[in-house]
């Protein structure tokens, strides 16, 4: 199908705009599909887009996907990826966050059904909540507190898998459901809160790198690349999920961050502040199912994923990395 003048694929990506999203647009456009990015920019930039109508068919479409969607042309694929997914955004847009996993995921469904496209939801391993089992596998139901801080992301994206899962059964739409772990790389906003881009950028300028806690609490980081590829390759089969994709190399934030501060050549300190409160203390995805049923897996290291994104913070901060470090 890849460069068929007759019919060229067409994908949806909702909250294309952002971080993972503009890499997926990215791979689609090179995949041969033009690709249609639906994004509200309340978290997403059109900085990560703006070089890829040189790619391919590219088009971005500044709407709320928890509005109707109304798109006339043929579509052969919709991703929705659309949420705010740090801490720092959805503490800040709590409703819009529930908003975009009901009332977002009902009407990209929709879409999907009225296009008879293959449909992936953007799911999360913030559904395992504060696991109580590790690694976690999906047959984990969790352990989340539906009225803290972090359920309006939680609890959205478990109402949207539900949604997901009854819009399957129900109508039979062609479904999947990936459970993204954290995932780190170029595009990431410096001030969004998450480890990877704060020490980045914290080192870079010569500040002081803020770890939460003793640092001692782990995270388990894919490489935006590795993620992508999974998400491609879930969507190209048959499974409907849900299926962990991150990376089980578990690292404590002390850990990541003195690797960061080795690949940054920074000297900056390290200094502590209280945890969040239901931060959870491990997180780690159990990727035998991914690994079985679709031949995925990651494969960027997390020392040469880090020395990535490092250079691409550098380019992006770079006035401020000069102060911090000789280049």
């Amino acid at each position: 199908m890849r460069g068929d003048p007759v019919h060229r694929r067409c994908a949806v990506v909702t909250g294309g705009a952002g971080f993972i999203g503009s890499h997926l647009a990215r791979r689609l456009l090179e995949e041969g599909y033009a690709v249609l990015c639906v994004d509200n920019l309340i978290t997403g930039s059109r900085h990560n887009v703006a070089e890829l109508p040189s790619i391919g068919p590219f088009r971005l479409i500044h709407a709320d996907v928890t509005q109707q969607l109304r798109i006339s042309a043929d579509v052969d694929a919709v991703f929705h990826l659309a949420s705010p997914a740090s801490p720092t955004d959805y503490l800040r847009y709590p409703l819009e966050t529930l908003a975009a996993g009901s009332a977002g995921t009902r009407n990209t469904l929709g879409l999907a059904r009225e296009k008879q496209a293959r449909y992936l939801l953007a799911s999360t391993s913030e559904v395992y909540g504060s696991p109580g089992v590790h690694p976690q596998p999906e047959s984990y139901w969790g352990h989340v507190n539906p009225i803290g801080p972090r359920s309006p992301y939680d609890e959205a994206k478990r109402f949207a898998e539900a949604l997901v899962t009854a819009h399957r059964a129900t109508h039979g739409t062609s479904t999947a459901i990936a459970r993204i772990f954290n995932t780190y790389g170029p595009h990431m906003r410096p001030d969004d809160g998450r480890a990877v881009p704060t020490f980045i950028t914290q080192a870079l300028r010569g500040s002081a790198l803020t770890l939460t806690g003793d640092g001692s609490q782990t995270r388990s980081l894919c490489y935006v690349d590795d993620l992508v590829e999974g998400l491609l390759t879930l969507h190209a089969s048959a499974v409907p999920g849900p299926v962990n994709l991150g990376n089980p190399h578990e690292v404590s934030m002390r850990d990541l961050a003195a690797l960061i501060l080795r690949t940054t050549h920074s000297a900056s300190p390290l200094t502590f502040t209280n945890r969040p409160e239901d931060d959870p203390d491990r997180r780690c995805p159990d990727i035998a199912y991914a690994r079985e049923h679709l031949g995925w897996g990651p494969k960027v290291g997390l020392e040469e994923g880090l020395e990535r994104t490092v250079a691409w913070f550098r380019s992006t901060i770079g006035t401020h990395a000069e102060s911090a470090e000789a280049l």
